[in-house]
């Protein structure tokens, strides 16, 4: 590792706010501890829980980065001890806790997978933070099976635009809500059999009618609030709500009568804080269900702006303001 720079570019919060505080400066070069890799980043994901830690409301778990970033692509630089199945040079995708916008990051080896044959970079940035999240929620804590049905909100984002191909690849019967006739038409075009538009129609009356009254077996939620109460009036008797995100207020009032009438689960979950261990689970599940779909050209990870790191505050913009479709991607020169 001698041959590493002390130093290299990265983005920095120089304080809690706008997009306007996400500032390209040197910083350390971190080295990897045991069982770690290092690596050069070539490519960073972006997503809305960037944003959160931005205005100081998602502070990263302790002791690991507070460089905002949850996802790269990049060649491995260096090994930490007793790390196996990790060459230099290796081109890999990783799941982070933090680091991704800078040149260099550590990950724990366990959260670390080869890019998939035929992938860039690029491609590779967008695939871990939302692949795996759509993993451990649609398939692991929501059970989703091939003939079910799972309505997916924010369909046009990167978590729904995974979401949606993965459970069409997978056999599902699937369902989306959008903003606009063009974010509906990509899902649809993801495998979707219908995208409801929420600015001009009501999902609750839209899946019923699409399926003759049953409704569905599993929603993906990143809206919350009172949405809840609506997903669950359109469950099916074992059906399963999974809550990710919640842009519409984190507070619902349900109906346990329906929950108890039902037989539902009402579940969620967050990826960031848990452990390695843990989240190697996840990944190793991703590498076995998921790579080979990537590799077959089956699914394919949808890639909205790719933007140099310099530009980190214009792609924060973008994700805010709604406008992208799929992921935004930041360049690492």
């Amino acid at each position: 590792m001698t041959d590493l720079p002390a130093a290299a570019p990265a983005i920095v919060v120089t304080e809690f706010g706008g997009p306007e505080n996400l500032k390209l400066q040197n910083v350390p070069v971190p080295r990897p501890k045991a069982g770690e890799l290092l690596i050069r980043v070539r490519a960073a994901g972006v997503n809305r829980a960037d944003a959160v830690q931005r205005v100081g409301q998602y502070p990263p778990p302790p002791g690991t980065s507070d460089i905002i970033g949850l996802e790269c692509a990049g060649d491995v630089a260096a090994l930490g001890d007793g790390v196996e199945g990790f060459a230099v040079g290796d081109k890999v995708c990783a799941l982070l806790a933090g680091g991704g916008y800078a040149t260099y990051c550590t990950v724990p080896a366990v959260q670390a997978l080869p890019l998939p044959k035929g992938y860039g970079y690029e491609q590779g940035a967008a695939i871990m933070e939302t692949f795996c999240t759509v993993w451990t929620n649609v398939f692991e804590r929501g059970r989703l099976q091939a003939g079910e049905r799972l309505l997916v909100h924010g369909g046009s984002s990167g978590i729904g635009t995974a979401a949606i191909a993965l459970a069409h690849a997978r056999g599902a019967e699937v369902y989306a809500t959008a903003g606009s006739a063009d974010k509906c038409a990509v899902c649809e075009k993801l495998g979707a059999r219908r995208a409801i538009n929420y600015r001009e129609d009501d999902f609750v009356d839209a899946i019923k009618a699409e399926t003759g009254g049953e409704g569905v077996d599993v929603v993906l939620d990143m809206v919350g609030g009172d949405y809840i109460a609506r997903d669950l009036s359109i469950l099916r008797t074992e059906g399963r709500h999974v809550s990710i995100a919640f842009l519409g207020g984190p507070k619902a009032e349900i109906s346990v009568v329906q929950i108890m009438l039902k037989r539902l689960t009402v579940t969620g979950s967050t990826l960031r804080a848990r452990t390695p261990a843990q989240k190697g689970a996840v990944v190793r599940g991703v590498h076995e269900n998921v790579w080979p779909l990537f590799e077959s050209g089956a699914i394919a990870p949808v890639i909205d702006s790719v933007l140099p790191l310099a530009d980190a505050a214009d792609a924060h913009r973008r994700i805010e303001s709604s406008a992208h479709i799929g992921k935004i991607i930041l360049r690492v020169d």
